[in-house]
């Protein structure tokens, strides 16, 4: 989630130093730290110095986790301060690329979209949706923003619903507010800017209804920044973890156990309605040095959660379930169907 709070209220220069420092003291988080650190630029004004971190993270010799998304961000803020060019180029090369990654759809269509390109938008949009969502019985939680992005644009364009939009409409109700239940349709009517400027009190009621509506779900988004994490350790690490600590042994009885116990939890806390769910993978170093920090003991059962949920803020999380194709989260390099979500 990058931060989307209106300068006056934040100062986001201090922030992104302040992340900056801390992905120094944090080498294996400096991605998504410094990500955070180039939103709050971005947020500051200071675009320049986002387009040199965005560069930084480019240029960096280790591997990055995220590269298309770094470089949709980095296109998204080139266009904002005149380099059009420049961000059309990147976008190009994203699109052709294809991530597996809902994320960097979203940020080039909505670029598009924002500089009034809505056919080309439109298409981008439709491109990630039918990459990431052709065959999936379940859209993640992740993939939710490509399908609203795409019924957005659709209506401005004016075009006829198909069943991508349907599926939106369908998805945007389960999790709307049963006190405000205003349909997508509604809240991507093009004819809502009218009505904000009409002398009608019962076009403005209306309105306000629809901009608390879009409010709640701007709200519900805020309380998510990062996942619901459940706490994956791969099986060297839990050797050691629990030999070093034995009374972790009632947590752990096996690793075979472990990673049973991990898909069933995640399944039972999306059956349960829970969304954006995903896994952090945990090392012993790291979390003695975590204990140490909370000046607790690592053998205590009760500290594992809040490592978990620390690993996850850290932008350490990766979603599950897995997209379509992609290797199973437990580490085994077998497609995630033929494995645990098998």
């Amino acid at each position: 989630m990058r931060p989307d709070t209106p300068a006056e209220n934040v100062d986001h220069a201090a922030e992104a130093a302040r992340l900056e420092r801390t992905a120094a003291l944090y080498p294996e988080d400096a991605e998504a730290l410094l990500l955070q650190a180039a939103a709050h630029l971005e947020l500051a004004g200071d675009r320049p110095a986002a387009t040199a971190l965005y560069d930084r993270l480019l240029s960096s010799p280790d591997d990055l986790e995220t590269p298309h998304l770094v470089r949709a961000l980095k296109a998204s803020n080139l266009w904002e301060y005149g380099h059009e060019a420049e961000a059309r180029a990147i976008i190009d090369g994203v699109r052709t690329e294809s991530p597996r990654d809902p994320a960097p759809w979203v940020i080039v269509a909505e670029s598009l979209e924002s500089h009034d390109e809505l056919e080309a938008a439109q298409e981008t949009f439709t491109e990630g949706v039918t990459l990431l969502l052709t065959d999936v019985p379940e859209p993640p939680y992740s993939t939710h923003p490509l399908l609203f992005g795409r019924h957005r644009v659709r209506r401005m364009l004016g075009v006829s619903h198909d069943e991508w939009d349907t599926l939106a409409d369908t998805l945007h109700s389960s999790h709307s507010s049963p006190s405000s239940p205003v349909s997508l349709d509604e809240l991507h009517d093009p004819k809502r800017v009218w009505s904000l400027g009409s002398d009608n009190p019962a076009e403005l009621e209306a309105e306000i209804s629809r901009l608390r509506a879009e409010l709640g779900a701007y709200r519900e988004a805020l309380s998510r920044p990062f996942p619901v994490a459940v706490l994956h350790w791969p099986e060297g690490e839990l050797a050691e973890l629990v030999g070093a600590y034995p009374s972790l042994a009632v947590e752990y009885p096996s690793h075979e156990e472990h990673l049973a116990t991990i898909e069933g939890s995640l399944r039972e806390l999306a059956a349960s309605g829970t969304p954006n769910l995903g896994i952090v993978t945990g090392t012993v170093p790291s979390y003695e040095a975590f204990a140490a920090s909370e000046g607790a003991s690592p053998g205590d059962v009760d500290l594992l959660p809040q490592y978990a949920t620390t690993l996850a803020a850290r932008g350490r999380a990766v979603v599950w379930p897995p997209q379509r194709g992609a290797s199973c989260w437990c580490g085994s390099g077998r497609a995630y169907g033929e494995c645990h979500g098998g």
